[in-house]
């Protein structure tokens, strides 16, 4: 919630990859295109920024960004298509952690490293706009040695709303309750995702129920009591409603046993 930009680009590209194995592959080969891409231009900025060393580059970096492009580009309308997909179970789940809080307290937008104007968030069109900064920026990147464009500087967004329809980001203005809920509705939201998706995923909830109240307990204990594999752990046990059935088990003094 408060961290770096890339804690919140690897959720979202974890979760693309949950979703879309083939996606793995892809993002692989984005890295491993920067990495060198990124070397060759630190390699020409050692080297000093005159026109004849930026001439002799410049066929490797052209055939390098049509990689980064293709690739980037890929990522990029696929973080797109995800945090579409993932807003409205965000809501609904923040509601239901969040004291006082409705389906429409917490949005989540994807904010590119570039701009995009009227492009259309697909394929096609971010490929071609991304070749275009590349091409904009290369005197730029020349002299500073590093790729300034591209999904591993995009940045998600979190936000809030307050009052009179203003938001505001998590990071920077909410409390510690607030980005805990708001955390917390992030997972849950994901796997309600999955779940759509026609997934069973394994919900882990490590001592979650402690942090909210009993009517808070109850809604998040309704949402996961339907789910093919819960599990959950609390220092209290009286922490988790009684309704969420299962087999317990108790860890003291070094020893589990079952319920």
């Amino acid at each position: 919630m408060k961290g770096d930009p890339g804690d919140r680009r690897r959720f979202l590209d974890d979760l693309m990859v949950l979703r879309t194995p083939r996606m793995a592959g892809t993002k692989a080969d984005y890295d491993r295109v920067l990495k060198q891409r990124n070397s060759l231009l630190k390699q020409a900025r050692a080297k000093g920024g005159s026109r004849r060393v930026e001439s002799e580059i410049t066929d490797t970096l052209v055939v390098w960004d049509e990689h980064l492009a293709r690739t980037g580009a890929e990522i990029m309308a696929a973080r797109f298509e995800l945090v579409d997909a993932l807003r409205p179970y965000l809501g609904k789940a923040y509601a239901a952690v969040a004291r006082g809080a409705d389906r429409d307290a917490a949005d989540l937008v994807l904010t590119p490293s570039f701009d995009l104007g009227a492009v259309l968030p697909e394929q096609g069109p971010l490929e071609g706009a991304f070749r275009a900064v590349l091409e904009e920026k290369r005197r730029e990147e020349l002299d500073r040695g590093v790729t300034l464009a591209g999904p591993h500087r995009d940045e998600l967004q979190l936000s809030l709303g307050v009052a009179d329809g203003l938001r505001l980001p998590v990071k920077g203005y909410a409390s510690h309750g607030e980005s805990w809920s708001f955390a917390l509705a992030l997972k849950l939201a994901s796997y309600e995702l999955l779940s759509s998706d026609g997934d069973d995923p394994i919900l882990v909830l490590d001592d979650v129920f402690a942090e909210l109240d009993t009517e808070r307990r109850q809604q998040l204990a309704s949402m996961v009591a339907g789910a093919e594999q819960v599990l959950v752990t609390a220092a209290v046990p009286d922490d988790v409603p009684g309704f969420l059935g299962g087999t317990r088990y108790g860890v003291a003094g070094g020893e589990v046993t079952r319920d």
